[in-house]
């Protein structure tokens, strides 16, 4: 069996793939897709191959495969050669207090970031969403649901495509084919589209629409707060009638942002700008004199709220990111030191 890139296409194989490959690696190797990931292994998918094999296990919390990475396979044994280079990365610090770092999908293309006409319309919860899909390099595109249930959907269109210039803001009726038609654009073949959003904004609805299918299980949301129960409980890729990838990830209510300090630059492009005009190199925008950032709040060209969003994602960032260097460099002095210590008692052994 050879890698063969054209039929690899349908995958989401592009050139960015093939420039990894020696001349021999094309004999070789199987290339696969991860399509899933479960506790007892990977499932993965090529040309002529689709299979469960043992899950790949890596001292580097980012060495491990996630939803949509590509794997070289040994044809004969179906043993991991190797994880090939990421075109992108979806990661996020694991909920609660510990440092482990989560990867959520890799080589997506587009992030659908799906938010529904109610309650659960959250200007922070999307700057989040945004941060991520710019640090990944992805294209993001903000989709409305349940426009039907308000009569206000304009309003909540606008105040999405504020958030950054030349964001795509699609308003759609996720239990409508027709409606969701207008996502086509991103949904071509060998395209991979990644949908977040909280619990009850119809995300397993959408990809029931998405897929032709009704194998998601949906749920009603409550009504004293317009947030849903928990349907998707594990990641994996879902071929769309079209030819793209659909990646479904479960809802995420708590996102710890970490390595994503560009991402945030890029969604408050403007205050940034703003800020490099500041008095002090390392003016935290509060009461220091000649603070650029104040003055344009106080003169009505920069958002109060905004700036105080764009302050706390930037210290939770720069606080989340530093733990886990930390923690890395304890963990790799730590190895280091059994290393040696191993060496100096086999050393000892020998005389």
């Amino acid at each position: 069996m050879t890698i063969n890139p054209s039929r690899l296409a349908e995958f989401g194989w592009n050139s960015h793939f093939t420039s990894q490959l020696d001349t021999d690696d094309f004999e070789r190797f199987s290339a696969v897709r991860v399509t899933a990931v479960h506790r007892s292994g990977l499932d993965v998918a090529g040309d002529s191959l689709a299979t469960q094999i043992p899950p790949l296990f890596s001292e580097d919390e980012e060495g491990a495969a996630t939803v949509g990475d590509w794997l070289l396979l040994d044809p004969e044994t179906l043993r991991i050669e190797r994880l090939l280079e990421r075109k992108s990365l979806f990661k996020r610090r694991a909920a609660g207090t510990g440092r482990k770092l989560q990867l959520i999908a890799a080589n997506v293309d587009t992030l659908f970031i799906v938010t529904s006409c109610n309650l659960d319309f959250n200007i922070a919860r999307l700057e989040r969403y945004l941060a991520l899909a710019r640090e990944a390099g992805v294209t993001p595109v903000i989709v409305l649901t349940k426009a039907d249930l308000t009569e206000t959907a304009a309003n909540y269109e606008r105040e999405a495509a504020r958030l950054m210039p030349g964001l795509f803001v699609e308003t759609v009726d996720a239990r409508d084919p027709a409606s969701v038609e207008r996502l086509a654009d991103w949904c071509r073949r060998g395209e991979t589209v990644a949908l977040v959003g909280s619990s009850g904004v119809g995300k397993s609805t959408l990809i029931n629409t998405l897929t032709g299918s009704g194998s998601i299980a949906t749920s009603g949301i409550r009504e004293d707060d317009a947030k849903g129960r928990h349907t998707t409980t594990g990641r994996m890729l879902h071929r769309l009638p079209s030819g793209g990838w659909l990646v479904d990830t479960p809802g995420m209510r708590e996102i710890q942002l970490t390595d994503v300090h560009e991402g945030i630059d890029e969604v408050f492009a403007d205050i940034v700008e703003i800020a490099q005009k500041c008095r002090f190199r390392d003016c935290r925008h509060e009461d220091e004199p000649g603070c650029a950032v104040n003055a344009a709040i106080e003169s009505g060209d920069l958002d109060a709220g905004r700036v105080r969003r764009w302050k706390k994602l930037a210290a939770e960032e720069a606080w989340n990111s530093a733990s886990l260097a930390e923690r890395r460099a304890r963990d790799k002095a730590f190895g280091k030191m059994v290393k040696n210590a191993m060496k100096d008692k086999n050393m000892k052994k020998g005389s």
